[in-house]
C-alpha cells in the first residue's frame, strides 16, 4: 500500500470516528428520552439484543466467515463482560440518575483512564503536563459531582449517578486497551460481532423482571424511534467503528475522539432537553475537557 493510499484510508477512518461521535454525543439526550417510558434495563436488553443481531448478520454478509479459534473464546467472553454487561449496566443506570451533559462529561475522562492503564502496562509513558491533566481532570469531576450532589442538579441522586457512569469509564478504558489484540488478528467487523452477541443474552435475562413489568403501552412512537437510533447508529455502527479505529490508528488515537463527545452532547441536551449548568458544574466540566486534553498531549499511539 503507498504513502498516499494509506493517508487516504487513514483520513476517511478519523471521518468515521468523528461521525460516531457526534452520534454517541446525541445518544445521551435519546437514551435520556426514552428511559422516562422505558425502564433502564429493559432499555438496554431490547438495544443490545437487536445491535448484536444485526452485527451478527453483517459481520457475515461482508466477512462470509464468523469464526473464531477455540483459544479465544475466553478472551472474548472477557471483553464482552467488561466493555458490554458491566459497561452498559453501569451506564445505563448511572445515566438514570444523572444528566445527559454530566453523563457525557464524566464519560469523556475515559481518555485518562486509557493513558494512566497503558502507562501502568508499560504501553505508554506519560510526560508531565499529562499528568497535569490527570489531575485536573480529576479535580473537575470531583467538583462537577459534588455541585450536582449538593442540589445543583438533582439531589444526591446526581453523585450516585455519576460515580456509576465513571465506573464505566473505566471500564470502556480497559475493553478499548484490550481490543486491540483481538481486532489485530480478525477483523473488526467479526471480533464486535462476537463480543457483542456474548453478552446480550445475560443483558436480556438480568432484565428478565424488567422486562416483565414494562408497561408496553406507555411507550410512545418517539422512544421508539429513539430506541432504533440508539440499536442501529450507536451501538451496531458506533461499535464497529469505534473496533475498526482501535485496528488502524491506535486505542490512544481513537480515544482522542472522545474530547467532542461532551460538547456535542450538552449543546444537544440544552436544545432538546432544557439541561443547563450551574456555575460551578459548569467549572468541573471546563476542568474535565482540559485536563482530558493535557492528558492525551502528544501521547503514543
Amino acid at each position: 500500500m503507498t504513502g498516499q493510499n494509506r493517508s487516504t484510508r487513514l483520513g476517511l477512518m478519523d471521518l468515521a470516528l468523528l461521525a460516531t461521535v457526534f452520534i454517541w454525543g446525541a445518544n445521551f439526550s435519546v437514551v435520556k428520552y426514552a428511559l422516562a417510558e422505558l425502564t433502564p434495563m429493559t432499555y438496554n436488553a431490547l438495544r443490545f439484543g437487536g445491535a448484536s443481531l444485526l452485527t451478527l448478520l453483517l459481520a457475515w454478509l461482508v466477512e462470509r466467515n464468523l469464526r473464531i479459534e477455540r483459544s479465544d473464546w475466553g478472551y472474548f467472553l472477557m471483553l464482552s463482560l467488561i466493555g458490554n454487561l458491566i459497561y452498559e449496566v453501569l451506564f445505563i443506570n448511572g445515566l438514570a440518575l444523572s444528566r445527559a451533559g454530566n453523563t457525557s462529561l464524566i464519560l469523556s475522562t475515559a481518555p485518562i483512564w486509557v493513558a494512566v492503564l497503558g502507562t501502568a502496562t508499560g504501553q505508554e509513558r506519560l510526560s508531565a503536563v499529562n499528568w497535569v491533566g490527570v489531575l485536573l481532570s480529576f479535580g473537575g469531576l470531583f467538583v462537577l459531582t459534588a455541585a450536582s450532589a449538593a442540589g445543583l442538579a438533582m439531589g444526591r441522586g446526581a453523585l450516585v449517578g455519576g460515580l456509576l457512569v465513571l465506573a464505566s469509564a473505566f471500564c470502556w478504558s480497559v475493553y478499548t486497551l484490550l481490543l486491540k489484540r483481538m481486532v489485530h488478528k480478525y477483523s473488526s467487523l467479526v471480533a464486535t460481532a462476537w463480543v457483542m452477541a456474548l453478552t446480550s443474552p445475560l443483558l436480556i435475562l438480568a432484565a428478565a423482571p424488567d422486562l416483565r413489568a414494562q408497561n408496553w403501552h406507555a411507550v410512545s412512537s418517539r422512544s421508539w424511534l429513539g430506541l432504533l437510533y440508539s440499536t442501529v447508529l450507536a451501538i451496531s455502527i458506533g461499535y464497529t467503528v469505534w473496533s475498526t479505529g482501535v485496528k488502524h490508528v491506535g486505542s490512544a488515537r481513537t480515544a482522542v475522539y472522545s474530547y467532542l463527545t461532551p460538547l456535542i452532547s450538552v449543546s444537544v441536551a440544552w436544545i432538546t432537553l432544557g439541561e443547563t449548568m450551574h456555575p460551578w458544574q459548569a467549572v468541573g466540566a471546563a476542568a474535565i475537557v482540559v485536563g482530558v486534553v493535557l492528558g492525551r498531549l502528544k501521547a503514543g499511539t
